[in-house]
């Protein structure tokens, strides 16, 4: 497996790896200060003949980014699952998806392409999450959930069941969402308010 930055969530995912036995054989980033190296190759520039056979990961948080430089990838996109993880075989994944430590993604979810379900997050039955989504640690989705594509969840949010939230969309950390959320929108507190769209 590669994987593209080096940063923060770059280690998670190099510990996700390890954790399910897959290796590493190299890190593409573009600030070659990484703290991730451990006798692990850095490449500051993107070559899609380095390594020309092996699946990369988007190690990158930011929604907007990952989107960036999943659209010049030329490597096959790999998806990743904790051990600790729990997924039912119903949901699906789309490639570049992944799931970290200690979250559950319940019965007929689907998860779009490059989404991260981030440590210790809840999916429940039923959800459809879109492309280039972060579902940030400890967010809670309720049945029936759908979240649209560039959004971000932030941290211990609380989705109830049968909400609809729109593309390019921020929840802020702590929220509790009992209303659907229009397309841009920026919600917080609880239960969540619109702060600006």
């Amino acid at each position: 497996m590669l994987l593209y930055g080096g940063g923060g969530h770059g280690i998670v995912l190099l510990s996700l790896l390890q954790a399910t036995g897959e290796g590493v054989s190299g890190v593409f980033d573009e600030r070659p200060a990484s703290c991730l190296v451990r006798g692990i190759p850095i490449f500051q520039k993107y070559k899609p003949s380095i390594f020309p056979h092996e699946s990369i990961l988007v190690a990158v948080g930011d929604n907007v980014q990952r989107k960036r430089i999943h659209s010049f990838l030329r490597h096959p996109i790999g998806t990743a699952i904790h051990p600790s993880a729990v997924v039912d075989t119903s949901v699906m994944i789309g490639p570049g998806t992944v799931v970290m430590h200690g979250a559950i993604v319940q019965a007929q979810t689907i998860l779009g392409k490059q989404v991260i379900v981030n440590t210790g997050s809840r999916v429940d039955h039923g959800c459809s999450i879109g492309d280039f989504v972060h579902l940030a640690p400890g967010s809670v989705l309720c049945g029936g959930v759908v979240v649209g594509d560039n959004t971000c969840i932030g941290a211990g949010s609380i989705i109830v069941p049968g909400i609809r939230i729109g593309k390019d969309c921020l929840v802020a950390a702590g929220a509790v969402v009992t209303k659907n959320v229009a397309h841009g929108a920026v919600v917080r507190g609880n239960p969540a308010r619109l702060i600006r769209s």
